[in-house]
């Protein structure tokens, strides 16, 4: 069953360099409107999910999200399979320009037995919500001693309508120097990929790494919802 637009049919060249030159790339409308709602209309249903994070008590935020349980819905384990060989070819990139001894696996499968092996188990697919004056701290994605160094995000409703504010903020935190940051604004069913922790950058005397993080702008208005699918399980 075709749950999202044929990955055959993107650019992957595109997609790789825009990676390699900014630490992400967004798909456009990759997701349609009917799975983008069916998963919004299911947040509320517990049997889907195996924990819920209010986000004000962690300090991360003003907010709330929640932890998917295996199995995954059959579109965000697809999405998962899917996109994943794509990427590890760009990541094993990544570990080579920056000396890194480490090499990720062809296969998503591959991946999550090398994290089950590490006790890691626990599924970090997660759907957020973000009311009014919501918002989500600079943060990184990290459950564990295995993980893979890009992730996604789906948005799952339509700024300027749905909602205002919610910015997905990037920021990049070179050595020595100002962090720089950048603000998207993806539409409805877009998808978009990016750097889980940190990214090459090529300078003067060869490659460096660049640390990144991740948060979203203050809501002014409505209700933002967004699917994170997370490649490393996490600790059980």
């Amino acid at each position: 069953m075709a749950y999202y637009k044929n990955l055959e049919l993107i650019d992957w060249n595109i997609v790789t360099e825009s990676i390699h030159q900014r630490g992400y790339c967004l798909l456009p409308k990759m997701v349609d409107d009917d799975n983008c709602n069916e998963l919004v209309s299911n947040y509320g249903k517990s049997a889907f999910y195996r924990k819920t994070i209010v986000m004000e008590r962690c300090r991360f935020g003003l907010g709330e999200y929640k932890y998917f349980q295996y199995p995954l819905p059959e579109l965000i384990q697809s999405i998962r399979e899917g996109i994943y060989p794509k990427l590890a070819a760009i990541a094993n990139k990544w570990m080579q320009v920056l000396n890194i001894n480490k090499i990720f696996p062809d296969s998503f499968e591959e991946l999550q037995q090398q994290c089950h092996d590490n006790n890691q188990t626990k599924p970090t697919v997660l759907i957020l919500k973000y009311g009014k004056g919501g918002f989500n701290t600079l943060h990184q994605d990290l459950y564990g001693e295995i993980f893979f160094p890009m992730q996604l995000v789906i948005f799952l409703n339509e700024p300027g309508i749905d909602y205002s504010g919610g910015e997905f903020v990037l920021v990049q935190q070179t050595p020595r120097a100002q962090s720089k940051a950048i603000v998207l604004k993806p539409k409805k069913g877009d998808i978009l990929i990016f750097t889980t922790n940190f990214r090459p950058v090529k300078g003067s005397k060869g490659y460096y790494r660049a640390n990144m993080k991740h948060g979203v702008s203050e809501i002014l208005e409505g209700n933002r919802y967004t699917l994170g699918i997370i490649f490393h399980d996490a600790l059980s």
